[in-house]
């Protein structure tokens, strides 16, 4: 009640109106005739923003920030496949070469932070590093590697196995197998941890809480105990209960 009453009077003293469309975060929106379609399997952050034709199949993570916007075009992300935090996912209707360019992104490829994609196609298995630019045009083939900070120009091919890096991004070398195949383990890695993501997102806020007040007493050392114990969801929803 009174968070309520402190937003009020700081709208009041802004003189702005409060509308139903102020402060209204979806994570998945329609825009025109387009709708996203999310495997029930996939995990999207609360704080991401997910609209018109974009496709996210099973298994996949869409974290905390990042926006995908199909609005001109289409955006088609596989299975396994994770766009971490603050990354921006967008497409092209047109540009200088009259070609259309919808984002494809395949099968377990990682996506570092803060990565910028625009009408690009990168195939499986894959690795997009932190802060990377793809523009119009790019092709990521499989098991390649763009470097963080990257800026790969308009329809740069960039060949299977080889990492490029730098602005404008060039080839550096080859990647190893080992290399390679640490991209399928990376991508394994971010499905894991974004059930774990998905579980916690999931949790009422009063299981949520209670869990804060119990945590929050161990870590004081009341009791007999002297460590934070492992409270399964069964156990917060039945000591909730109880509570009330």
């Amino acid at each position: 009640m009174r968070t309520k009453k402190l937003m009020l009077k700081t709208f009041s003293q802004l003189k702005m109106p409060l509308t139903p469309s102020m402060s209204r975060h979806r994570p998945l929106m329609n825009v025109f005739d387009k709708v996203p379609v999310v495997h029930r399997d996939a995990f999207v952050a609360p704080s991401a923003s997910i609209t018109g034709d974009v496709h996210v199949g099973h298994g996949s993570s869409i974290w905390y920030g990042c926006v995908l916007r199909g609005d001109v075009n289409n955006i088609s992300i596989g299975s396994g496949t994770n766009i971490q935090d603050n990354t921006l996912v967008h497409v092209a209707k047109s540009n200088l070469s009259g070609k259309v360019l919808p984002t494809i992104i395949g099968d377990n490829v990682t996506v570092g932070h803060s990565a910028v994609l625009q009408g690009c196609t990168v195939e499986d298995e894959a690795f997009i590093g932190m802060g990377a630019t793809l523009l119009d045009g790019v092709y990521i083939e499989k098991h390649a590697m763009v470097a963080a900070g990257a800026l790969v120009r308009q329809n740069t091919r960039i060949p299977y196995g080889e990492v490029w890096g730098g602005n404008p991004a060039r080839f550096l070398r080859k990647l190893t197998e080992d290399e390679m195949a640490f991209f399928s383990q990376s991508a394994l890695n971010y499905s894991n941890l974004a059930q774990a993501h998905a579980a916690e997102n999931e949790k009422e806020l009063d299981a949520t809480e209670f869990e804060k007040v119990v945590r929050k007493k161990f870590a004081r050392g009341d009791g007999e105990h002297d460590s934070v114990p492992n409270l399964s969801d069964d156990v917060l929803l039945d000591k909730s209960s109880k509570a009330s």
